[in-house]
């Protein structure tokens, strides 16, 4: 056996004991790497060499800026202007997650950020407004992933950095035909939810009355206490000023004009403006500090520095000649699709992206389009979020109500085994001509 097909082996004991309690996949995967390249006569020097610097900085400056816009007050204040748009009309009041979701995630949220926000105000929506929690659950999840393809998110950065590092040759429209592609399958699935909850009567109709006297559960209550959203000052909830505000905001338009406009490096630019931020508004820095999901980076990094020693191996080349279907690079991509889909439902749907990019390259030589290819198999892996069983359902099952939660966990369980045989195919068929 070869060391590449060892460092296969490997990574396929790695996603599988994620199921072992306990287990984590990020701590993992360093000294994985470190080993396997000793067995291979690399050094431990070479394997450092592949850890991913630009991910580094991308995570840690997205995060620094929106911990402090959470800290001074800022998001909060935006994300209650939102909920006092829409009064009491039973449509708008469902679509708030979604809104909530997709703005949240396509600004550069991270999904797992976006999902302690948005769970407990579409689970709060839902006791307040007797909207049933599996549809709440399910269009703030699916906002969460119309946005998470946006030139400014995680997934949308990601896409575009691993292409041109694997000269998939993807076209300067990339990033806006990966956002458009997010969002049409996210608003596709909040449709089809809506409708269905409608047709059954599940879904109420018409302008609504809290069934509850306790306000919105406020997305940084999760203890279960409801507070009014509209309130000047709520027990844990920072208060914002008004020149907070604005320097926020400023900040965050400075990110994005410069991100976008300039293509400057949006985690460098994160990173100078919540430090710009931290010393205009006196802000203890540990507390941002304590803000960044460390556990997310160290999962990145530590996975793209193995995948980095896979590819310097040949592991790549290898699982490509054993999934490619000769002549049909649409039947390629569709296998890749669904490895990407089974693996992503009791994994990181980020990792798995980040793992199965490396086969995209053989597809699209084989003739497949450049952009409908990461475009499915990002699709592949995010569409089977829809579960309780990694982090976005362990947040939804825990901001909901406790006698609703066995319930909407068999809901939620029921819906995520369905995208599993469902999402692929359809993240193939319909978005890989992209």
């Amino acid at each position: 056996m070869s060391m590449a097909d060892v460092s296969i082996v490997v990574l396929i004991a790695l996603f599988v004991a994620t199921l072992v309690p306990r287990f984590n996949l990020g701590l993992a995967a360093l000294p994985a790497a470190f080993l396997v390249g000793l067995a291979a006569h690399r050094t431990a020097d070479d394997v450092t060499a592949f850890f991913p610097g630009d991910f580094f900085v991308l995570i840690v400056g997205i995060t620094a800026l929106f911990a402090v816009a959470q800290i001074n007050g800022t998001l909060d204040w935006l994300l209650d202007g939102m909920l006092r748009l829409v009064g009491g009309r039973a449509l708008l009041v469902a679509l708030v997650p979604f809104l909530i979701g997709a703005v949240l995630t396509a600004i550069g949220t991270l999904p797992a950020a976006a999902t302690a926000i948005v769970a407990p105000i579409a689970l709060g929506l839902a006791a307040r407004y007797g909207i049933p929690p599996f549809i709440a659950a399910v269009l703030g999840i699916t906002g969460i992933i119309s946005g998470l393809l946006s030139p400014l998110a995680i997934y949308g950065t990601s896409a575009r950095q691993l292409g041109d590092k694997l000269g998939i040759g993807l076209p300067d429209s990339a990033p806006i035909s990966f956002f458009l592609g997010g969002l049409v399958a996210g608003l596709a699935v909040s449709a089809g939810c809506l409708v269905v909850g409608l047709r059954t009567g599940v879904m109420p109709r018409g302008r609504l009355e809290p069934t509850t006297p306790a306000g919105l559960l406020a997305a940084s209550a999760p203890d279960g206490s409801g507070v009014d959203p509209g309130a000047e000052t709520t027990a844990g909830r920072p208060v914002s000023t008004g020149a907070a505000r604005l320097l926020t905001l400023v900040c965050l338009l400075a990110v994005v004009v410069h991100s976008v406009g300039f293509d400057v490096n949006i985690g460098y630019l994160g990173l100078t403006a919540a430090v710009v931020q931290q010393l205009a508004l006196r802000l203890d820095p540990n507390e941002i500090i304590s803000r960044i999901p460390w556990n997310v980076v160290l999962l990145i990094g530590g996975l793209l520095t193995y995948v980095g020693l896979m590819q310097d191996l040949g592991a790549f080349t290898r699982i490509s000649d054993l999934l490619r279907v000769a002549g049909s690079p649409m039947l390629s991509l569709l296998v890749l699709c669904y490895i990407a889909g089974v693996t992503s439902f009791a994994a990181s749907s980020i990792a798995v992206f980040a793992t199965t990019m490396p086969l995209v390259p053989a597809v699209v030589a084989e003739g497949a389009s450049p952009v409908g290819a990461v475009l499915a198999v990002a699709l592949a892996s995010i569409l089977v979020d829809i579960n309780p069983l990694g982090i976005t359902g362990g947040l939804i099952l825990g901001a909901a109500q406790p006698e609703d939660r066995a319930r909407l966990f068999r809901q939620l369980l029921t819906c995520g085994l369905v995208s599993v045989v469902v999402g692929p195919g359809l993240a193939c068929g319909v978005f890989g001509w992209w």
